[in-house]
């Protein structure tokens, strides 16, 4: 599968790992710059707190439904811990989907979930730099 599949399609199926090494996917939106594929979640969700073990994770292009449309690559992700890093984040997201990210944020606003995301960044493995996120 090349990389353009990923970067051109709309949705991802992100596969997160719980500690009996079982995998657990979801479609997800998500934007790539320079390399890094951003994701956004509920900070409450299973797949976060899955990344809080373990950034072992890997992608696949996916249907909004989560049908699978590629072959699975796999990833490191990390949670982003810092206010500039999400901003960096849902920039990229806002760019990709526009009105309807807008419209996303908007009714997370009303809703009061807005300030319950979570932010994540995903590198391909081989482009991973060394050190900076959790092997598991």
């Amino acid at each position: 599968m090349g990389r353009n599949q990923l970067s051109s399609a709309k949705y991802l199926s992100f596969a997160t790992f719980r500690k009996n090494g079982k995998a657990v996917a979801t479609p997800v939106w998500f934007a790539e710059e320079a390399s890094v594929f951003y994701i956004f979640s509920a900070s409450d969700a299973g797949k976060v707190k899955r990344l809080r073990h373990s950034g072992r994770s890997r992608i696949a292009a996916c249907s909004a439904t989560g049908k699978l449309m590629g072959e699975w690559v796999d990833t490191l992700a990390e949670l982003i811990p810092d206010r500039d890093g999400e901003k960096e984040a849902l920039a990229a997201l806002r760019r990709k989907y526009g009105w309807q990210m807008w419209t996303t944020d908007f009714l997370s606003k009303l809703s009061g979930k807005i300030d319950k995301r979570a932010y994540i960044r995903v590198r391909v493995q081989s482009e991973a730099p060394s050190g900076q996120m959790n092997h598991g």
